[in-house]
């Protein structure tokens, strides 16, 4: 799973820019809420990068984020309709996180306007949640290849996988809505989003959607591992063939992975169309992803030759069972930091990679044994193997966002309130408009499969 480097944001203060000119200075408090809540932001966000990796608190932070998201569209809705203006020009620092830069640093980036600032706070939500998941992931290990783990223990690992799987299609559906309705809104609103030259990668269209299809891959790939649970964790005492009963249909797993192949290309296809500044770290980590499910999907598919194919399909089986472990073997020299993975406290683990390379090579010398010395069919070419490959299948789909509404001025409870004659009997009337944010959407809701 991608873990993203979080951008930090430079201070502003819209108590000091704005000027508010609703009768009777309705939305003063709002102001000094949405300065409070981004200064939150800011704080929150130079905090997490001053943390080591595996102390971060993306929890948190996904928090500090949804508290300001209300309130920046409250601002925006208000500067429509003139109810809110500013005393200069308005534009917003952030680093640039995605960029290919000479130096290997983040560069600081201008951006105007609040539509800029929004964008910027979404990505940024998007990104901490893809780094809640993979911290997730993280957190209950290789759990599947524990022979002491009980039942009760591997399911609730597996729910774990479960949340992990819906932040990231969560974080899919936001990257998505950026690109698809925020840019255009922006552009529409004359706020200097219309010139997409002069915008960082992490805000072009085309990057933003290569980094949903990213987050979907992702999510695809948890999908396989807890459908294969407890299958590895019946086959861990004798890994090979056969497999075990509880294991799915083989050549659905293929597909899975086939999926998660054209994904990853779909979002390296689309990362380049964005230009050569995005970062070669994103790249590197979108080409190993195509080849490690591909390989993936070739070893399903000569294992499932092997195991409903008999005889009539034994060649196939170590066809593709060759060409999966040549693919695994050329990934593994391109990547040597890969061979070991370094864990807490120095300690280190063995790479998903080696695995793999590993079980592959287990069943490509079962059925290679097998058909040496039974079957004696011949092994087809790889341009026929590539004739047999079936289509991909998913099982992640993207979560659509849907924004909260502002939380004050057009569009807000309280403006719908004062439209439909107020509030109903027991609402507070004390607190500000800014402080009724309608339920809350917090960023696990809803992250199961």
């Amino acid at each position: 799973m991608y873990l993203y480097e979080l951008p930090t944001t430079g201070n502003i203060s819209f108590s000091d820019l704005c000027i508010d000119q609703s009768p009777g200075r309705t939305y003063t408090t709002c102001i000094l809420e949405a300065t409070q809540a981004r200064a939150n932001i800011r704080t929150a966000l130079k905090g997490s990068k001053r943390t080591e990796d595996n102390a971060k608190d993306f929890l948190s932070l996904t928090k500090v984020l949804e508290d300001y998201l209300p309130l920046i569209r409250g601002l925006i809705n208000c500067a429509d309709q003139c109810d809110i203006d500013f005393k200069s020009k308005v534009s917003f620092s952030w680093r640039s996180t995605l960029s290919n830069n000479i130096l290997n640093n983040s560069p600081r980036v201008e951006v105007p306007g609040l539509y800029a600032d929004l964008a910027f706070t979404l990505l940024t939500y998007a990104f901490t949640l893809s780094n809640l998941a993979h911290a997730t992931v993280q957190s209950i290990g290789a759990y599947e290849l524990d022979r002491t783990i009980t039942k009760v223990q591997r399911e609730r690992k597996d729910e774990q996988l479960n949340v992990a799987f819906g932040l990231l299609c969560k974080a899919s559906g936001i990257f998505s809505y950026i690109a698809d309705t925020l840019l255009s809104e922006w552009e529409t609103s004359g706020g200097g989003g219309s010139d997409a030259s002069k915008l960082p990668p992490d805000l072009k269209q085309e990057v933003l959607t290569a980094l949903s299809k990213l987050a979907l891959a992702d999510a695809q790939s948890l999908a396989i591992r807890k459908r294969l649970s407890k299958a590895a964790f019946e086959n861990n005492i004798a890994p090979g063939p056969p497999l075990p009963s509880s294991h799915p249909p083989v050549s659905f797993i293929a597909k899975l992975h086939l999926e998660c192949a054209s994904l990853y290309g779909s979002a390296k296809t689309l990362a380049k169309a964005g230009g050569n500044n995005i970062s070669s770290e994103i790249r590197k980590y979108l080409t190993d992803r195509i080849a490690f499910h591909t390989a993936l999907s070739h070893k399903w598919l000569g294992i499932e030759a092997g195991e409903k194919g008999g005889m009539d399909r034994a060649g196939d089986a170590v066809a593709f069972l060759a060409w999966a472990k040549e693919e695994l073997e050329t990934l593994k020299d391109s990547n040597p930091s890969l061979h070991i993975v370094k864990g807490d406290k120095e300690k280190t683990k063995r790479s998903q990679l080696l695995d793999e390379l590993e079980s592959t090579d287990t069943f490509y010398t079962y059925y290679k044994k097998m058909n040496d010395s039974l079957h004696f069919q011949s092994l087809p070419t790889q341009a026929d193997l590539k004739s047999r490959i079936p289509a991909g299948l998913a099982a992640a789909q993207m979560r659509p966002y849907t924004p909260p509404s502002p939380a004050f001025g057009p569009g807000s409870l309280e403006d719908v309130d004062r439209q439909t004659g107020g509030p109903e009997i027991g609402d507070e009337l004390t607190e500000s408009p800014a402080s009724r944010k309608g339920p809350s959407n917090y960023a696990g809701a809803g992250s199961y499969f």
